[in-house]
């Protein structure tokens, strides 16, 4: 592996014959093939050859912060500049959690048996989607920490507490409609908790929350133009401008999630047959659309042109190194940064609101509401409905409607 970085015999032998050589060259192995260039890969070497040759036995498989931090800035020979120590650690640290030597001391968390006995509930019992999980798990580590800062135990919780919970945590943190969702979701974990005997029965029970009304809420769409705007801007040769022009017209044409996207497949696009199979994270099962012209030539030339040979199933891949497949939080950022970069204005610029603008686009084409859901993936029709309120063309003609002199 150091005969491809280094070019000098001298610098093949060093690295070569230095410590840990085995494992340094599995790491930097591991960073070319995820694509990092020759530079960040000399870069890497350098780092890591330095490091190792100042470890001591004990620190093979356990290396802390702050023993890195004593190997780096400890030492006196030579002297290290903070810039160079920054990068020092920086490239360490990375080189340590790929051995697994890395130690990262967690944060605790009370209450951490009920709390893992609840996440395996919800991912072995109930079998939700990662996505909920995680969510659910976070929101249940912000309650039960609240719980050890004020001095409450999860056995003797009363609904007092509850009440208290939601008056000084959730009025500084939550929406109306979030103060709703975190009753909804206490409600299920204090439910799971008193199953287990960790809290009393029937406090789930005691839980109450405002009101909610049926389709209060408007869509965020955006005007179509607009869309079409954020979809030119995106239009050029280079790999970022490719990749997110694809991107972009799979959210605004069959408004997909954001994580439909990311988990999106090379297999799952038949350009063969004009097909595109997406699998539908809330219905659990795939659904196939007739693949587009414009989106069939945006996915061709990322696959064929500007994607890099990776080994991964999934389309789209980061633009840096790692090369890995991109998360559903990137594609928030790639078009939250286009939508800014428009200077848009809106309830919230990302892939909800091309989500929401394929809707508004559906039902002024005249498409019922029960076709305009089943193409957005939705289970019911009720999430549908909220695209009634601002079909204007519609409202329009009721408010023209000739009531024959009735006032």
């Amino acid at each position: 592996m150091f005969e491809t970085i280094f070019n000098t015999d001298c610098a093949v032998t060093r690295h070569r014959t230095g410590p840990l050589a085995r494992e340094r060259a599995r790491y930097l192995y591991r960073c070319a093939s995820q694509g990092a260039t020759a530079k960040s890969l000399r870069l890497k070497a350098r780092s890591t050859v330095w490091v190792a040759a100042r470890m001591s036995i004990q620190d093979f498989g356990w290396v802390s912060a702050e023993r890195l931090r004593e190997i780096v800035c400890g030492c006196t020979e030579p002297v290290v500049a903070p810039s160079t120590a920054s990068t020092l650690v920086r490239s360490a640290r990375a080189w340590l959690k790929f051995l697994g030597w890395w130690h990262e001391p967690q944060e605790p968390v009370p209450f951490k048996e009920d709390l893992e006995r609840f996440v395996s509930w919800m991912r072995d019992e109930r079998e939700l989607t990662a996505c909920t999980v995680d969510q659910w798990r976070y929101r249940a580590i912000r309650f039960l920490c609240w719980c050890a800062d004020t001095g409450l135990n999860l056995a003797t919780l009363q609904p007092r507490d509850i009440d208290s919970y939601f008056a000084t945590y959730g009025v500084q943190h939550w929406s109306r409609v979030s103060s709703r969702h975190m009753a909804n979701f206490l409600r299920i974990f204090l439910r799971h908790a008193a199953s287990i005997g960790a809290c009393r029965p029937g406090l789930s029970d005691s839980i109450q929350c405002g009101p909610r009304y049926a389709l209060e809420s408007l869509p965020y769409a955006l005007d179509w133009e607009d869309v079409r705007r954020v979809i030119a801007g995106a239009y050029g040769d280079d790999e970022r401008s490719v990749r997110d022009r694809a991107i972009l017209l799979l959210l605004a044409v069959y408004g997909l999630r954001r994580g439909e996207v990311a988990a999106l497949r090379i297999d799952q696009v038949d350009r063969a047959n004009g097909r595109l199979q997406i699998w539908r994270l809330k219905r659990r099962q795939p659904q196939i659309y007739p693949l587009v012209s414009p989106v069939a030539e945006a996915l061709g030339r990322y696959i064929d042109e500007a994607r890099p040979a990776v080994g991964s199933a999934e389309i789209f891949i980061r633009v840096r190194a790692p090369r890995v497949p991109i998360t559903a939080p990137a594609i928030y950022n790639i078009v939250n940064r286009r939508l800014l970069a428009l200077g848009l204005q809106a309830a919230h610029l990302g892939p909800h609101a091309l989500r929401h603008s394929c809707a508004a686009r559906l039902l002024a084409k005249g498409l019922t509401i029960k076709e305009i859901g089943d193409h957005l993936g939705h289970r019911t029709s009720m999430p549908t409905m909220t695209y009634t309120k601002v079909d204007l063309a519609s409202l329009r003609q009721v408010a023209e409607l000739d009531l024959g002199g009735l006032q």
